[in-house]
């Protein structure tokens, strides 16, 4: 049995499933130190049992269209404060409709990079070895290094770094960065996970901590756009719940009392489609939905044992499959949620038809029993319409959708990898499935469902894969414990 480590994500609460209500209470179980970093596997141990169960309550229940609509950019009468973090001063920049790109590069769609096949990014544009990588829609690449955040324009040929923005300059550890709009990106904090989270005042500082802040590319550099609390939210007439004044981050959007989502693990990106451009953030509680500098916070796959209590694992992973259904993927259970246009009701559980889930919370029963950890760090969909689970610890799993209803879905273990230490997935247009191993290398799944070592990539341990389908050839960025490799072509 593998050790319970407040880094394996338990949180634990009797609510709705998917969705949690607005009286939650965290117990002891609470988290205790930096969750592993999506490219890490965790610690294992002999001696292991479940964490206490927590109580909590279900959802108030919501009535809306669809048709409702998708916020503005950055806008949208929420009724939130936009106050910057820290006391730093707000840039907004340019907003990302615009055609210019904030401080100059390309003009939105522009790719100049080069178009080899492979090129290495560390040697050619000096990015170095960076902890995370991300584009945005004017193709500039964004690169977080600890408290750095660094950009290159698409057309420049070096890094444009900036130190203690935002979060970073209150001391909180960065974990992921994700592409926005034209000159934007997204930098995602670790904050502890509190005992309980509901608070009582909107003042209260610990909203203040971790969570997500939005950086713009401006004529001065990188600057802090906004430290993310402008949660948006439908309710039964339909009209935006209202936000507490100030800056709450990322509290529960159906109900600001609770501060739940702490430290962010994950990100991916809508590259194409009827929702492109929106980010999925995922944290320690669920994922997040983020359009522009507005959020709805959140959902998640949930279990409960004999005794009718509910297990939330943290969100390590979440991709975008072909059809624009977002993948979740947690320490236990997986899901796949078919979003609604307006992100204003992608927390809401009821209706279901809403946000449809073809996969509600699920496991593998080939793999674990449903109470053990299976470890979930990318969860992906190929061109062919197959789904691919990641371990951190068990390797690489097809999953066959048996019935949304069903609990447990086929599970079919994919041979022939070096290690089942798995780190990332990223599937492609050509109909590959890329597949990042802690220790291993860069493999590739073709679309005839040969395997083999992708050698032109150095590294051994493969931390991230972003996949950006929307130039021609497409790039797959792979970051690697030697640097940074972009693969055109697939």
């Amino acid at each position: 049995m593998r050790k319970w480590l407040g880094v394996g994500g338990v949180i634990v609460g009797v609510v709705a499933a998917w969705a949690c209500g607005g009286a939650m209470q965290e117990g002891s179980g609470a988290l205790e130190s930096v969750p592993t970093p999506p490219g890490e596997v965790p610690e294992e141990d002999e001696d292991a049992s479940l964490p206490p169960p927590d109580a909590g309550i279900a959802l108030p229940d919501p009535g809306a269209s669809d048709d409702a609509g998708i916020p503005d950019d950055g806008g949208g009468d929420t009724g939130a404060g936009g106050g910057a973090d820290a006391g730093t001063q707000t840039d907004a920049g340019t907003d990302a409709g615009d055609e210019e790109l904030p401080g100059g590069g390309s003009v939105h769609g522009v790719d100049l990079w080069p178009q080899e096949a492979v090129v290495d990014y560390t040697q050619r544009f000096g990015v170095g070895r960076p902890q995370g990588v991300a584009v945005d829609d004017a193709f500039n690449l964004w690169l977080l290094d600890g408290r750095r955040i660094g950009v290159i324009r698409s057309g420049e040929t070096q890094p444009t770094w900036a130190s203690n923005i935002g979060q970073a300059g209150r001391g909180f550890s960065s974990t992921v960065i994700c592409g926005g709009a034209a000159g934007r990106a997204y930098v995602g904090y670790y904050a502890k996970e509190l005992d309980n989270p509901e608070h009582q005042s909107a003042g209260d500082p610990a909203y203040g901590d971790g969570d997500l802040d939005a950086v713009r590319l401006t004529p001065e550099g990188i600057k802090l756009e906004e430290h993310l609390t402008r949660s948006f939210r439908r309710g039964k007439d339909g009209s935006l719940t209202w936000n507490p004044p100030g800056n709450t981050g990322l509290h529960n959007s159906n109900d600001w009392h609770f501060d739940e989502d702490r430290a962010v693990l994950g990100c991916a990106k809508v590259m194409r489609g009827r929702d492109r451009g929106d980010v999925y953030v995922s944290t320690n509680h669920g994922v997040t939905r983020v359009n522009g500098l507005n959020y709805n916070s959140h959902r998640h796959p949930t279990w409960f044992d004999d005794q009718g209590h509910q297990h939330i694992g943290y969100s390590y992973a979440v991709g975008i499959a072909q059809d624009g259904d977002v993948l979740i993927g947690t320490d236990w259970t997986f899901g796949i949620v078919t979003p609604n246009k307006d992100m204003g009701v992608w927390d809401w559980m009821d209706p279901k038809s809403l946000n449809p889930m073809k996969v509600e919370s699920s496991y593998l029963p080939q793999l674990n029993s449903l109470a053990e950890f299976d470890f979930w760090r990318a969860f992906q969909q190929t061109r062919d319409g197959r789904y691919y689970l990641a371990s951190a610890s068990f390797g690489l799993w097809e999953m066959t959708v048996v019935s949304a209803k069903d609990r447990g879905q086929r599970g079919t273990r994919v041979p022939g990898l070096p290690t089942d230490r798995l780190t990332s997935l990223a599937a492609t247009d050509e109909g590959s499935l890329f597949i990042g191993t802690s220790g291993g290398g860069l493999w590739r799944l073709d679309a005839n469902k040969r395997l083999f070592r992708v050698t032109d990539v150095a590294g051994n341990t493969v931390k991230q894969l972003v996949y950006d389908p929307s130039t021609s050839p497409a790039m797959l960025y792979v970051l690697t414990d030697q640097g940074l490799t972009v693969l055109r072509g697939y």
